[in-house]
């Protein structure tokens, strides 16, 4: 493929370098006529380990090349990728002014070209920059519709200094945010020799993943050291510690519970984050991450309440009362507070739960609901069709698969909130749907 990179930071030299190493052609594009110039010769403008030596043996191969004419660029190739930075302002707002700068760039181009051209997005950006800020310059630059004449991508990197050329050839995944499917197919073939699982989805959720991925990486450092910092404070070593909580792969580094859906609750989380934050206070230890874990919980409990309360009606049913499904167990339960506030609050609510049965129930966790929700029995009914009858708007509160076809019950002047997500591909257009994180 022939193609054009602009900017030759650390991203579009590394990316120019290992897209020339698999067979494309490739130019790299720069303002600043020295990284040109060092590109030409086969030298990297930055330190990155392998980098100089790929350069130099492409030299002879007559497949890098570099120019400040961004206009030639892309005339002679197919596909442009973006790669220039997106730093932030002073108030840590992204600064756009050099990716908005490429873009008219890339549209005057591409007013006078004919053949089919896809600009790709590699610079990171939030989400819906590219629909709302990348597209219309382009658009307005080129005379020509994106989707239409030309296609649109984002693909963004998740290269790290120091094992960038690595992390190219062995990345985790390949997310392609395409306009339309030319448009992505053509960008899947541009990584035909890079072996790693290829996600094809709509812009705005790759831009998304890459800022998810960077925070995740960021929470997982401080994270780790408030751990590190707490288990000094006891004389352990908070390395080991971490080293065998890593050893975990089924709960602990794994997919679970990474799933946005409602709080936590139950009788270990709650209660073992709080202990572990007392301590950390009577130690003198500052821990703002896991400070900030239970009154987290406490805020998305109250947004799943201010949803049902934006729905403007007055009888709710609730499907689950336990923390979780299958179990009895209500103690800290999300859905207890919830359901709490909302009798506070004077709404009628009407609960199913299969496995949680007031009369049955006994010790620590009878005592809970007793304390929380004294007169549960009356609100209580005997099946999911009892609640979705009486109710205006239902509420599904835990992973119960009873609950999964819920939608196909409901009335037309019904509403559904999912705080789960079970209903979320069952859904029938019958009602309204929402989802509490999508």
């Amino acid at each position: 493929m022939k193609i054009s990179v602009f900017g030759l930071g650390y991203v579009g030299c590394v990316t120019t370098a290992c897209l020339a190493q698999d067979g494309h052609h490739v130019t790299g594009v720069d303002v600043n006529e020295q990284k040109v110039n060092l590109l030409r010769s086969g030298r990297s403008p930055i330190s990155e380990p392998g980098l100089d030596d790929l350069l130099t043996s492409l030299i002879p191969t007559g497949r890098l090349n570099a120019t400040l004419d961004s206009e030639a660029a892309i005339r002679d190739s197919d596909i442009t990728l973006i790669c220039v930075g997106t730093p932030s302002n002073h108030n840590g707002q992204i600064n756009l002014e050099f990716i908005e700068n490429v873009c008219g760039e890339i549209g005057d181009a591409l007013k006078s070209k004919n053949s089919y051209h896809v600009v790709v997005v590699r610079s990171t950006v939030l989400p819906g920059t590219v629909h709302e800020k990348l597209i219309p310059i382009l658009e307005e630059h080129s005379h020509k519709q994106a989707g239409v004449d030309f296609g649109v991508c984002m693909n963004p990197e998740f290269l790290r200094e120091g094992s960038a050329i690595k992390d190219y050839y062995h990345p985790g995944y390949i997310v392609i945010g395409e306009i339309d499917q030319q448009s992505g197919a053509v960008i899947e073939q541009m990584y035909e020799k890079v072996s790693a699982p290829i996600t094809h989805t709509q812009i705005p959720v790759a831009e998304s993943t890459k800022y998810v991925s960077n925070a995740y990486h960021a929470l997982k450092i401080v994270f780790a050291n408030e751990i590190g910092n707490l288990c000094k404070a006891h004389g352990i070593d908070g390395q080991e510690v971490m080293e065998i909580f890593c050893q975990d792969t089924h709960l602990n580094i794994s997919k679970n519970y990474l799933k946005p859906g409602f709080a936590f609750g139950g009788s270990c989380l709650p209660k073992d984050v709080r202990a572990l934050t007392y301590r950390a206070k009577e130690r003198d230890v500052i821990v703002p991450v896991l400070n900030a874990i239970i009154q987290s919980n406490k805020l998305h409990i109250e947004r799943a309440i201010d949803m049902i309360e934006s729905s403007g009606k007055h009888k709710i049913g609730v499907l689950g009362l336990s923390f979780k499904q299958s179990t009895d167990d209500v103690r800290e339960s999300p859905t207890v507070t919830l359901v709490e506030t909302l009798l506070g609050r004077g709404y009628e609510v009407a609960i199913f739960d299969e496995y949680v049965d007031p009369a049955k129930i006994i010790g620590a966790n009878r005592a809970f609901l007793e304390r929380e929700l004294p007169h549960i029995a009356s609100h209580m009914r005997p099946t999911v069709e009892t609640v979705v009858q009486e109710v205006e708007v239902v509420v599904i509160a835990n992973g119960s698969d009873a609950f999964r076809s819920v939608s196909y019950l409901m009335r037309e002047d019904q509403i559904l909130i999912d705080l789960l997500g079970l209903a979320k591909c069952n859904h029938q257009e019958k009602g309204e749907y929402e989802g509490i994180c999508w």
